[in-house]
């Protein structure tokens, strides 16, 4: 692009910003936005979640994208990964071809987590870096959808200072991106779609997995807990739970073309079922149908130790094709923290809920999530944090220093830890998960495992890596062509973060600790 035609497209870029700021958006945010509201939030109904069986391109948008190509940078959690299979689904519908890299591309989708503040600095240092592209193309559409659409304090920002961004659409309506794209297409100012209302449950949507080895499979979207730190329940809206033979029959479709593990995805994957009127139907009852399929490997995330019941336990104890690996968040060890921030049980609930998966799962494996330096922590609650840790012996641990989310409860609340002390007491539980880790792999030293063979190792192609059925990366020398399988791997090595073996070619996968 010479010096001429990079003036033209700059001058195009602006003439079409400042027809952008001459809009209104106040009449569309009363109409279609409303910032998020615990008070309005708590008043949820169960009336107005609709269901949808048969998702479809409408005709009009057929063949969109010949000849275009997209590119979708996903964040946060695997609920955002499975939306980004989903709207590559949709993309591949409508004509386009994926690309790998974004100056290749004709749309760009940010799919954004608002979980944390560190998370939306990452996302709008990228919107920063792609308006030079902007000013090359300008045809080029960029748009950010996901948990920070849904944020009213993030939208005003995108509106206000990042002008060359053509779309703004959030959690509720990924099922309508054909008609989003022909808006932003037609039109030329922002394309501005968020629904404060909440989201029907949409079956059949379109998904693009990467490879037949490990899908994800939503049962549930949104979150009813109302944690005073999390922004979730605004972001993805009520506990709307998806229909059980809806469920039952995609895994069956996943097992027929292959797949070896799923992972069965919600906020608060245990309230599953709660919001199905007439039914008395939870995660129990759908874990127990679903260890009867042909698939070897299910897992769960993420669950809320409130709603971890009884049954659940005595469905998990029946091993299987049920992994006894459990990611159970505490969040912290103090029982005054945990009801600052509203997680509705205590210490030693907790500790009892322990050890009932302790005694139906003798073998299960269990890790956790920790917030440090949360409003009014003191040094000896942070210390009942690490002592809970100890006492229930998790092998590992997603650590984070408490971030404050504009319209959460806690936000409000005098951010009185000074970032040196949550930094310090961050290291100090690091230091402790990083310990533990290493204790509960050096006990698999010696032990022939079960792996689930996903592919090259990142460091050494040479290599091979892969997963046990408690979550464990294992490194070992063996033939590409089991990539994909299970096989049996004796660990020689135990490290901090993962496992070196030698593959076991005589022996076949079965059911085994690890």
């Amino acid at each position: 692009m010479n010096e001429e035609q990079r003036l033209a497209a700059q001058d195009a870029v602006q003439t079409s910003n400042s027809k952008k700021q001459e809009k209104d958006y106040s009449k569309y945010f009363q109409t279609v936005y409303s910032p998020p509201s615990l008070k309005d939030a708590k008043k949820r109904g169960k009336e107005d979640v609709n269901y949808h069986k048969d998702f479809s391109i409408d005709p009009a948008f057929e063949g969109m994208g010949k000849g275009r190509k997209f590119y979708i940078r996903t964040y946060g959690c695997q609920m955002n990964e499975h939306d980004t299979e989903v709207m590559a689904g949709i993309f591949l519908q409508l004509g386009y071809e994926p690309t790998d890299t974004t100056e290749d591309a004709d749309v760009i989708l940010l799919n954004t987590c608002a979980i944390r503040e560190n998370a939306e600095n990452k996302v709008f240092g990228e919107i920063g870096h792609l308006k030079p592209l902007k000013l090359e193309k300008p045809d080029l559409l960029i748009g950010v959808c996901g948990c920070m659409s849904q944020e009213e304090s993030v939208v005003n920002k995108i509106l206000k200072t990042h002008q060359h961004i053509d779309m703004i659409f959030g959690t509720h309506n990924i099922h309508r991106l054909p008609n989003i794209l022909n808006e932003a297409y037609l039109s030329k100012e922002m394309v501005v779609e968020v629904w404060s209302k909440e989201g029907d449950v949409i079956e059949n949507l379109p998904k693009v997995r990467k490879g037949a080895i490990k899908g994800w499979v939503n049962i549930m979207y949104g979150c009813d807990k109302f944690c005073t730190y999390c922004i979730v329940p605004y972001t993805r809206g009520k506990e709307r739970s998806r229909h059980p033979e809806d469920i039952i029959q995609e895994v069956r479709h996943l097992a027929a073309q292959g797949y070896q593990e799923i992972t069965l995805l919600g906020q608060n994957v245990n309230a599953y079922g709660k919001d199905l009127q007439g039914m008395d139907y939870g995660l129990g009852q759908l874990m127990d149908e679903l260890r009867k399929i042909d698939i070897p490997r299910i897992r769960f995330t993420t669950s809320h130790p409130r709603d971890f019941d009884d049954y659940l336990i005595e469905v998990l104890s029946k091993g299987g094709n049920l992994v006894e690996h459990i990611h159970l968040p505490v969040q912290h060890g103090s029982s005054e923290i945990l009801k600052l921030m509203a997680r509705k049980y205590s210490r030693e609930q907790f500790l009892t809920l322990v050890n009932k998966i302790k005694k139906a799962i003798p073998n299960a494996v269990l890790t956790t999530d920790i917030i440090v330096g949360f409003p009014n922590e003191t040094e000896e609650q942070f210390e009942e944090t690490l002592s809970l840790y100890r006492e229930v012996g998790f092998e590992t641990a997603f650590t984070y220093i408490y971030s404050p989310r504009e319209g959460t409860p806690a936000a409000k609340m005098k951010d009185n830890v000074p970032m040196e002390v949550k930094k310090e007491r961050l290291q100090r539980l690091n230091n402790l998960v990083n310990e533990m880790s290493l204790q509960a792999m050096k006990k698999l030293e010696g032990q022939t495992m079960e792996v689930l063979v996903e592919g090259e190792s990142r460091k050494n192609p040479e290599v091979l890596s892969g997963y046990t059925r408690t979550s464990k990366l294992v490194n070992f020398k063996a033939p590409k062509s089991v990539i994909g399988q299970r096989v049996m791997v004796k660990i020689t090595e135990a490290k901090t973060w993962s496992l070196n073996g030698e593959l076991v070619e005589a022996k076949e996968p079965a059911e085994v600790n690890g």
